[in-house]
């Protein structure tokens, strides 16, 4: 499933297994402010999805500069959109990619405006309370904690 993040910093966006869906509406409700802080509270569900997420975005800029973005849009042309690394939004071609569903969806967090938007989510209807498996290590525990967005969070299309 493809996920992008809106943060005051800009748009972030990656592949991660669908069950990073959970992990991450769980963790909205700690009313994350960056991408940084959404994925260190969806860390104890998430396994290893904020290593993967930060070390993509450092890969990312290292071979990404400025108005120089030849090294994501080779992998735009040649990788399958579920192949497609960590990247950050920085033009149009850019911005397609990034609301382009893979495999169960693309699902938007608008962190700024604190929105969940499902633009194509086939995987599970996202609830606003609910509870999310435990993660250690990569794998799941047989416990769960429970979880609530916050009044002011919106979910597109509501639930």
């Amino acid at each position: 499933m493809r996920f992008t993040v809106v943060d005051r910093q800009g748009k972030v966006s990656f592949v991660a297994p669908c069950y990073a869906l959970e992990a991450l509406v769980a963790a909205c409700s700690f009313q994350p402010k960056s991408l940084e802080e959404l994925l260190r509270c969806s860390a104890p569900f998430s396994g290893d999805l904020p290593e993967h997420v930060l070390s993509g975005l450092a890969v990312f800029d290292e071979h990404n500069s400025g108005a120089n973005f030849r090294a994501i849009h080779a992998a735009l042309d040649y990788c399958k959109p579920q192949e497609l690394p960590v990247f950050r939004v920085v033009d149009e071609r850019t911005q397609e990619a990034s609301l382009q569903p893979v495999r169960a969806g693309v699902v938007l967090f608008n962190l700024r405006e604190k929105r969940i938007v499902q633009i194509h989510n086939t995987y599970a209807e996202i609830k606003r309370k609910g509870r999310v498996r435990i993660v250690e290590g990569k794998l799941p525990t047989n416990r769960v904690q429970r979880y609530e967005l916050p009044p002011d969070w919106t979910l597109v299309p509501s639930t």
